[in-house]
Parts: structure tokens; sequence; C-alpha cells
């Protein structure tokens, strides 16, 4: 048996090496070990949200698992054949959904299936769903994969329960994705949300962004509000621009204290700071594009070189490799290229 040796503390060290290379273990029917999981964080090891993606890919392919268990800093997985299923993952904390598809979603585009995921969905150090959904998902669509995704349910910290459904058509056609510099922005959209809370303060989230964003720019600013219930409270707000190449975008989350003007132009901030690069992908989806460009091919130009891009590269040569050239320093703009392999 064919066995892929990962160093869970390489790089960034975080939960994004479990993650990607799982997902390519089910993808290439190679089995992997990742030691020193998470060995250089303050509560090192598997933690729930880790855990319940990785128990997810388990299902998808069939999988022989060893020391999924929180706490664990040694993980061996062994995929059996992958096939289309509809894969529920109950996560009962605000535990990320995001975070979840990020390993689901590579493996699943092979597959084909759908989810039902609960738990957080706009919640701290993971990409807010509006963001997945309207700026992640939309690159995808580019590269020839088509995923749906409905939020039914908001979920915050504390208390999550958020609820996303979703579906993945099998990835047939995988389209080169060549995107460097955009040359112009066409329009803003965004969604400014509030949850147990009053329709003024994702009224205010979204005027703040708006007015800020048309400060830099003069072009339409669409931004959608939401109210709505859950367990808990909590509001949020993504914004997008809309260029010529892709989207970039930006988003912020309210807490206790916070006024509802600063989230709304901490996003738009966020975004513009993106878009002075001229670079055609935002730091954010950088990263998490790496697992599919490795399949499809491409060159892209990021706004900033991140420790989540490099090491996700990193993983992913584990498995094929020297596949990718990165060009740029962590911190400063860059590009990233690759023939792409094929299984």
């Amino acid at each position: 048996m064919e066995w892929v040796e990962i160093d869970g503390s390489y790089g960034e060290g975080g939960g994004q090496i479990l993650r990607t290379s799982v997902a390519l273990s089910v993808i290439t029917g190679k089995a992997v070990r990742i030691t020193k999981i998470r060995a250089n964080r303050s509560n090192p090891g598997l933690r729930p949200q880790h855990l319940h993606g990785i128990l997810a890919l388990k299902e998808l392919s069939n999988a022989k698992v060893k020391g999924a268990s929180v706490g664990s800093t040694e993980l061996e997985f062994i995929p059996r054949q992958p096939e289309p299923k509809h894969i529920r993952v109950p996560v009962k904390t605000a535990g990320s959904i995001t975070l979840i598809l990020q390993a689901l979603l590579p493996a699943m585009a092979f597959t084909g299936g759908s989810f039902e995921i609960t738990g957080g969905t706009d919640v701290p150090w993971s990409p807010p769903v509006d963001y997945l959904k309207h700026v992640t998902l939309h690159a995808f669509e580019k590269m020839g994969l088509k995923v749906e995704l409905e939020i039914k349910r908001r979920g915050h910290y504390p208390k999550g329960g958020g609820l996303v459904v979703g579906k993945v058509e099998p990835w047939e056609e995988k389209k080169p994705l060549r995107a460097l510099e955009f040359e112009r922005v066409e329009r803003f959209g965004g969604i400014s949300h509030a949850t147990n809370l009053p329709a003024h303060v994702a009224e205010r989230q979204a005027k703040a962004a708006r007015e800020r964003l048309e400060e830099f720019y003069s072009v339409p600013v669409g931004i959608e509000t939401e109210v709505s219930r859950s367990l808990g409270p909590g509001s949020g707000v993504v914004v997008w621009a809309e260029t010529d190449k892709l989207r970039l975008g930006g988003d912020a989350l309210g807490k206790r204290g916070k006024p509802a003007e600063t989230v709304g132009r901490e996003a738009a901030d966020e975004l513009i700071g993106a878009l002075t690069t001229r670079m055609a992908v935002d730091k954010f989806l950088g990263d998490q594009l790496v697992p599919f460009l490795a399949f499809a091919g491409g060159e892209v130009g990021v706004s900033e070189v991140t420790n989540h891009l490099l090491t996700n590269v990193w993983v992913v040569e584990r498995f094929f490799g020297k596949v990718f050239e990165v060009e740029g320093e962590v911190g400063s703009p860059g590009r990233i290229e690759t023939a792409g392999v094929s299984l």
C-alpha cells in the first residue's frame, strides 16, 4: 500500500493540512498518515470540527481510519472506493460549516453527491458561508465545477444551530483558470445579516459598507439585508466585487459592543485593500483554489501570498511532486501557476 506521510506541524500548521490531505487521499486512493497534528497550537491535536470533516470523508470513501478522536496528534486514513452519497454532518456547536466543506468539496467534486451540515455559518477564523457561496463557488463554476448551496438557517458562536444544504455535480470538464489581474470593477454585491437582532443592525452594516465602497468606486453597489431567527444572536456582512475576471470578497462579523457601522466599514475596507493590488484573486480565495487548480490547471494572481496558500501547495505536492510555481513573498501580492495533474 502506498502511504503519503504528512507533517501536521509544517508551515501554517493548522487544520488546513488535515482537510487537504484527507480530501486528496480520497481522490487519489492513496493512504495518508498525518503526524504532529497542530503540534504548535495552544490546544494541539484534532479539534471537533476537524474530526467532523474527517468523518464525512470517511463516509464518502468507505475509509478505514485510525486516530480519529479529539486531541489525537496522529491520524491514519485508508480510503476505499468513494461513491456519491448524501452526507450529513451534525455539528452540535458553532464549528465552522465552511471549513468542513473545504474538506468535503474537493473529494465530492470527483464523486458528486449532496450534503447537509449543521453548525456555524458565520464564526471567527473561518470563511462566512456567504463568501463561500458568492465568491468561492463563482470561481469553481469558471473551472467547470457546479456546486449548489442553500443557507437554511444561520448559526453564530457559541451556540451554532446553522444549517446549510447543497449538492455537487461530478466535475466532468476541468477548465483551466486564468485570472492574473482584473481590468475593471463592474459592480459590487453583498449580504448584510442580523440574526435574533433588530433589523436596523443589518441595515446600518449595509449602509456603512455601501458608503465606504462608493467613496472609492463609481459603480453600482447592491447589498441585500437579511433578518432571521436561530439559536443565538449574531450579525455580519460579506461584500464582493464583480470584476471582468472573478469576484474578490471582504467580510466582517459583529459582536457585542461593536457598532454596526464599524462592521460594515471593516468588510468594505478589506475588499478595497484587495482591489488596490489589481490582482484577480483575494488572499482568502487563493488558498481555497489550490486543491482545485491542482486538477484543472491555470494561473492566478493573488492579492497576498499567505502561509495558508504555501502550506496548501506543500500538501498537494506531497501527493503529486512539484506541480506549482508560486511567485511573491508572504504578505505581498503574487502569482500561482500549475499545469495541473491527471489521475
